[in-house]
């Protein structure tokens, strides 16, 4: 009998990130299929993302746009793509038009890109663009995102004006060596309570999209519903290919 083959390193760390989300989701006494988990991809050959694909898992991110573009038509229709961080306004037809089955952008950060997506959308006749409004929650000059104190404000333009969009929720982005967590988490979340009130939102209807690699499961502890985590699962990125 032929021995079976062996699996591959990405599909192993697949395998564990998805039993630690699971757990992480029980503890924070949620149901763990409530949790989204985006592989974040870039910088990546679509060959190891089909290895993942075949493994079974469907949602896939990138922030790349000229990369994102050549990547998605080469690897299955079903995949839920994510475009994660900011988005030259100029770049957003490129995008939305090379990446038909994108599903999620996280995400906004002003309402002149929340407008050329609007625009984009409706005239490329495709189903509602969910996003998530990108907050800046560790105060750092150089990280895209609005200021807290006025994310209410961009929320309202996204759900009010924007009807090609769906919000879908906030998002960030923490410091690369996670001194932020938790302070951007507990404060990501009481945007969450301002927009809501503001909207008259239900709260679990605005989801929070934080976490990654370093710090995902202590996210989902504290609210995250989706969580990016990239290098835990294809290993360090090389950013001379993106």
């Amino acid at each position: 009998m032929a021995a079976p083959a062996v699996e591959g390193v990405a599909v192993t760390a697949l395998r564990s990130v998805l039993l630690r989300v699971r757990q992480a989701a029980e503890r924070a006494g949620t149901q763990p299929e409530r949790v989204r988990f985006v592989a974040v991809s870039k910088t990546k050959p679509e060959s190891l993302i089909r290895q993942v694909y075949d493994a079974g898992h469907r949602r896939f991110g990138e922030n790349y746009v000229q990369e994102f573009v050549q990547k998605a038509p080469q690897l299955p229709e079903d995949i839920e793509w994510h475009f994660i961080g900011h988005l030259q306004s100029n770049k957003v037809k490129t995008l939305l038009g090379g990446v038909p089955n994108l599903a999620f952008f996280e995400g906004v950060d002003n309402e002149k890109i929340a407008n050329h997506l609007d625009r984009a959308v409706s005239s490329l006749g495709r189903n509602p663009l969910k996003v998530f409004v990108q907050v800046n929650t560790s105060g750092e000059a150089s990280k895209a995102g609005i200021d807290p104190s006025v994310c209410v404000r961009l929320a309202e333009h996204v759900k009010l004006r924007c009807p090609h969009l769906e919000f879908s929720g906030l998002m960030t982005i923490g410091m690369p060596d996670y001194t932020s967590t938790p302070e951007n988490f507990r404060t990501l979340s009481n945007c969450r309570a301002e927009v809501c009130k503001a909207l008259g939102m239900e709260e679990d209807k605005c989801e929070l999209s934080m976490g990654m690699s370093g710090d995902f499961e202590q996210a989902i502890e504290m609210g995250s519903t989706n969580v990016r985590i990239g290098s835990t699962i294809f290993g360090p990125r090389d950013y001379s290919k993106k």
